[in-house]
């Protein structure tokens, strides 16, 4: 086989490793738009549909798990190839959270059926499209290699947790006015608390692209602008 051919495939597995990450996160995207849109609509039917395309996410986790350890055992990349092969790897673990999360969410539709029903605060969908532009974002670069354009997600991040406290304190207040509405409430707070987590994972994923790009580890450092 020519080293022609050769750097041809492993170019074209790169690729390959590239579109499924895209098409993932396109799809994680979309569960956690339509686990929030299931809630606010009592879709049963949509948050159903969410519950089932889980199993499709983590196929996509499995299969790409394998795509990556099959260039590092075959290919043995080195330099920025070898960065890009570890962070996807890395990332499809958060991007399945992310997948579980949002099923997670879709849950508690089906369980706010049988309560009193409740308006959706407008904190959490003010945190529904701060979370999947943070998730598109990230992705967007991962696959331009632009730690700009990472970082912009860590400071978004400081916006999704100033919304789940305002939300918490809102929500305590009112089942301290209304105890029937406790249950509902709580489960209210947990869509919150659910989403503040998957902020955190986009802030994981930014993270990474900074590492692939720049060598520069961030992970746990304070990102809030002083």
């Amino acid at each position: 086989m020519s080293k022609l051919h050769t750097d041809r495939e492993y170019e074209n597995e790169l690729n390959d490793l590239r579109s499924r990450l895209a098409m993932m996160a396109y799809e994680v995207q979309k569960m956690i738009q339509y686990a929030v849109l299931s809630l606010q609509k009592s879709d049963t039917k949509l948050a159903e549909e969410v519950i089932l395309k889980d199993h499709e996410v983590n196929r996509h986790e499995v299969e790409m798990d394998d795509l990556c350890l099959v260039i590092l055992a075959r290919r043995q990349p080195l330099g920025a190839d070898l960065r890009f092969v570890t962070i996807a790897l890395k990332m499809v673990t958060d991007l399945e959270r992310i997948g579980d999360l949002a099923v997670s969410i879709a849950n508690r539709t089906l369980k706010l059926q049988k309560m009193p029903a409740i308006q959706i605060p407008g904190n959490i969908l003010e945190m529904t499209h701060g979370v999947e532009l943070m998730l598109q974002l990230a992705i967007e670069s991962f696959l331009d290699a632009d730690a700009v354009k990472a970082e912009s997600v860590l400071e978004k991040d400081d916006r999704i947790d100033e919304l789940y406290h305002q939300l918490f304190r809102t929500l305590l207040k009112e089942m301290a006015r209304n105890e029937s509405l406790i249950e509902p409430l709580v489960h209210i707070q947990s869509v919150a608390k659910w989403l503040e987590r998957i902020g955190d994972h986009c802030t994981n994923l930014a993270e990474l692209v900074v590492f692939m790009v720049r060598g520069e580890n961030i992970r746990h450092m304070n990102h809030a602008k002083t």
